[in-house]
């Protein structure tokens, strides 16, 4: 049975998309990039009464992990993590100074993922795909169904890329990713970003400026 996005919702200031999937049937969730407003986290799994199996993270930048020490504390859930961005989150109070935050010492990350395995939630799970670009451990999760959902975190938005500016970042490296990881999904395929509107593959592969056809890519 596949799993189901339960509830999606921005949070923090820079509005990171947090994800709850979920495996109804069995009350087991698994929470995407918690940046933040971890009280509304908690609020929404009570809501649903879910139970967080593991905390994953599309990539280490602050707003997409800010909430996750405290989130793992209150649920006893695992925080899970790319090994590429794990230097990038034991400097997360680093992060923070640079862009004018106080942020929380971060959590120990219980252990790292790998491109290609499955995290498990009840009787679904969500498919690892290593996407290096906007960080060097940036990752996607992919979950199967009738129409299937990607959630792209930080490498491909609504018609437009990751920044690759920032340390660990590299444009040629986050083109190869989508051109060659995300493009070759179904084009059907559902895209939740981990910033702004939901696409979807055909949509990117077709109209995003950044990547696909050579003749109107930017850089």
């Amino acid at each position: 049975m596949p799993l189901e996005i339960v509830e999606t919702f921005p949070v923090g200031l820079l509005g990171c998309n947090c994800v709850i999937v979920a495996d109804p049937a069995t009350g087991e969730a698994v929470v995407v990039d918690p940046g933040d407003e971890v009280d509304r986290i908690l609020a929404s799994l009570d809501r649903s009464r879910l139970r967080a199996v593991a905390l994953v993270h599309t990539h280490a930048h602050f707003d997409h992990v800010g909430g996750s020490a405290r989130l793992a504390a209150e649920t006893g859930a695992p925080l899970l993590l790319h090994a590429g961005d794990v230097p990038l989150y034991a400097g997360l109070e680093s992060q923070g100074r640079l862009f004018g935050f106080r942020l929380e010492r971060p959590g120990e990350v219980t252990r790292t993922l790998a491109d290609g395995e499955r995290v498990a939630c009840g009787s679904g799970s969500l498919e690892v795909l290593h996407t290096p670009g906007h960080t060097a451990g940036s990752v996607c999760f992919r979950l199967d169904g009738p129409r299937p959902v990607l959630l792209s975190g930080d490498t491909l938005f609504r018609r437009s890329i990751g920044r690759t500016d920032l340390p660990g970042g590299s444009f040629e490296d986050l083109v190869t990713s989508i051109e060659s990881r995300l493009f070759t999904l179904p084009g059907d395929a559902w895209v939740l970003p981990g910033h702004g509107e939901p696409t979807t593959i055909a949509e990117e592969s077709r109209l995003n400026p950044f990547v696909g056809d050579p003749s109107r890519r930017l850089s």
